[in-house]
């Protein structure tokens, strides 16, 4: 059986991974009704381990006490848990696709013409259905690793219905689910899975790392 985290630490580690988010935002990404986890913010909030923004980039964050507890929490789930073999499998795989996916997304932004490197302007249907077909390759080999992270931490588990949401809109013609910033993109969830490994292993991001 996987480990299930507190409901609690799930919320707080999902601010931590995002940074900032909505409470739906939240809910999605810890798999929590929406009025749960709004409930779980104000839980956090009434103990000032979260607080709320509302200018500039708004929504809910960790406090600067919410991050150290959170420290905390995350090193007990994993005592716990005792997962760090599978956890560890689960990063090497991600980063073997991770080169694919940062190269697959340099193409879906730039492309070369008469032998200059250019922004793609996306009028060539044909050029933007390859990379399509690619992406959808791409998450096929993902899935599996994905879901075996579940196997062991349960709070792994929404990653892959959020990737699956994300490829399924840019096959439906949606093409800034592939990398549009804070659109819920593909991109998007791509880099929470890898901050979400990397802080679980305890990691500096290395060059194999970057986006």
């Amino acid at each position: 059986m996987p480990f299930a985290s507190d409901p609690l630490f799930s919320v707080a580690h999902a601010l931590r991974v995002k940074g900032f988010a909505e409470g739906p935002a939240v809910a999605e990404a810890t798999g929590h009704p929406p009025d749960r986890a709004l409930a779980l913010l104000a839980e956090l909030a009434e103990t000032e381990l979260v607080e709320r923004r509302d200018r500039g980039i708004t929504g809910w964050r960790l406090t600067t006490e919410g991050r150290k507890t959170h420290e905390s929490w995350l090193n007990n789930v994993l005592v716990a848990a005792g997962c760090d073999t599978e956890i560890a499998a689960g990063y090497d795989t991600f980063v073997l696709r991770n080169e694919e996916f940062k190269v697959l997304c340099t193409d879906w932004q730039m492309r070369t013409v008469g032998g200059e490197l250019v922004p793609n302007d996306h009028a060539d249907e044909a050029y933007d259905a390859a990379i399509v077909d690619r992406l959808g390759v791409l998450h096929e080999t993902v899935v599996p690793s994905v879901a075996a992270l579940a196997e062991a931490l349960a709070r792994f588990g929404p990653y892959s219905a959020r990737l699956t949401s994300a490829c399924g809109r840019v096959r439906e013609g949606d093409r800034s689910a592939i990398a549009r910033p804070l659109s819920g993109s593909y991109h998007d969830v791509w880099m929470e899975l890898h901050q979400d490994l990397l802080l679980t292993l305890g990691r500096e991001r290395g060059d194999a790392d970057g986006h």
